[in-house]
């Protein structure tokens, strides 16, 4: 039988002895470890049975969520009862008499309870005893070999437990072996990523156009190489999908309700008759993809409270005569805006022709008063050069003037992702940009595609890392 222990920075850090008994991983929380000292006994504390899809699990457990924070897998091996015929009997009777044979933990063991749910796990006095043994200073995984910050700095895998548990560890990185496996299907077939079977199909297909055209083969890889940056932009947010089955160059359509042959395990959200998708692990985006999605367009409220948005949004919509260069001027005048109030603020290119601004937020404000922040802000740029933007809502009314857009700031109103594609040549990418970049002669809203942004993010990492700290508190502008 297995056992594992995992070290799991929660509320408080510590230890989780699990043994399987009956198809189970019966655990205990141990605070200060599990030594191999004969003279220190320590205190066990009996918690709820965990499924035996957690016994190899290494990863996060997300915020807000019971037992949120960080495990590894410490130690893990085979263990023995050398006394007790029926170990679970034994539990119940308060008294287990064990053997590990682990890569940290061996030898003989005793678990006893003291009263009620509190317990003392003890090593015997054996060959494998060690004197002034201390847990912590063996702080890597035998998993994978790195120690608890590691993983949390880049985790591989989420458990997430109020999900069945052979659906509750979610892949959070795209491999070598699994893109391959995409790069030698046929025109279709199935592919096994982040821990999921797609069906994926029509891999040749041109969906947009350029030289050469890029298929849906390169958009299901970009997908997948892209989704575990993009995924936290996304988690616990509703995805409006705009659809292009037939590619960009025909006409696209919002989808925003789930079909009914989508996948059991695909994360959703009832909201007002319509099921949506929400963008809790990597492969929902890869069958987003699959399904059509060109751009995703996430929420900027999240499921849990979808009243109170975590970004206001500024959207630099040019009109039809508006030059790039006059885009540029009003993003370095919001720049300048941001600058003196003292706010953190993000642009990126569109992939179209604008620049888009997300400015994240502390949960309070609803959408009404971010609006009206957004308004004020976005007038109070607009009236030092008049002359390049118009406030008329249709655009035949704007004179092919631009307009800053603040009404996208509204529940279920929503701004293409970061990272998304666009249904346009190339395949181009809405792409994060640093502040500096708006004095690139070089700068493109257009100019990063499916094909260069991996190497561009490679090089300047996630230049929209910010908007994810939602502590910001919207200044008064008067």
């Amino acid at each position: 039988m297995r056992f594992v222990v995992q070290r799991h920075r929660a509320r408080r850090p510590h230890y989780d002895f699990r043994l399987e008994v009956g198809g189970v991983l019966v655990s205990w929380a141990v605070p200060k470890g599990p030594s191999l000292d004969p003279a220190v006994r320590r205190a066990a504390f009996h918690v709820e049975d965990h499924p035996m899809e957690y016994v190899d699990f290494e990863g996060v457990i997300p915020a807000g969520t019971y037992g949120a924070g960080d495990v590894i897998v410490w130690d893990a091996g085979e263990w023995v009862a050398y006394k007790d015929a029926d170990p679970a009997a034994a539990i119940a009777g308060g008294e287990l008499h064990i053997e590990l044979h682990g890569q940290k933990l061996r030898g003989k063991f005793v678990i006893v309870r003291t009263r009620n749910d509190e317990w003392l796990l003890m090593h015997k006095r054996d060959e494998h005893a060690v004197t002034g043994w201390d847990p912590d200073e063996h702080p890597r995984s035998v998993l994978s070999g790195r120690t608890s910050d590691e993983v949390a700095a880049d985790p591989d895998r989420e458990w997430h437990s109020d999900r069945p548990a052979d659906r509750a560890a979610v892949a959070l990185k795209v491999s070598e072996q699994e893109l391959g496996a995409l790069d030698e299907l046929g025109a279709g077939g199935t592919w096994e990523v982040f821990g999921r079977r797609l069906s994926v199909t029509n891999l040749d297909k041109a969906l947009f156009p350029g030289d050469p055209p890029v298929t849906k083969r390169e958009l299901l890889r970009y997908t997948a190489w892209i989704a575990p940056t993009l995924r936290p932009y996304l988690a616990g947010r509703a995805l409006n999908l705009h659809r292009f089955p037939n590619g960009a160059e025909t006409k696209g359509f919002w989808q925003k309700d789930l079909p009914s042959h989508a996948p059991a395990w695909l994360p959703r959200w009832e909201h007002d008759g319509t099921t949506y998708l929400v963008g809790d692990e990597p492969a929902a985006l890869v069958w987003a993809a699959n399904f059509g999605g060109l751009e995703w367009h996430p929420w900027t409220s999240s499921v849990d409270d979808p009243q109170h948005p975590g970004y206001a949004l500024i959207d630099l919509d040019p009109g039809e005569q508006t030059p790039w260069e006059d885009v540029l001027v009003l993003a370095r005048l919001h720049r300048t805006a941001f600058e003196h109030l003292g706010v953190a603020a993000y642009p990126k290119v569109t992939g179209r022709r604008g620049i888009q601004i997300w400015v994240p937020i502390a949960r309070g404000p609803d959408f009404d008063a971010t609006r009206a922040w957004v308004a004020e802000l976005s007038k109070t740029v607009g009236a030092v050069v008049p002359d390049l933007v118009s406030w008329k809502w249709e655009r035949a009314g704007r004179a092919g003037r631009a307009r800053l857009d603040y009404t996208q700031n509204a529940i279920n109103k929503t701004l293409v992702a970061p990272y998304s594609p666009r249904p346009a040549a190339d395949a181009p990418v809405s792409a994060p940009i640093a502040w500096d970049e708006l004095d690139d002669p070089a700068l493109r809203p257009d100019g990063f595609t499916i094909r260069t942004l991996p190497a561009r993010l490679a090089e300047r990492g996630d230049l929209f890392a910010g908007v994810l700290q939602h502590t910001q508190r919207l200044p008064k502008l008067r």
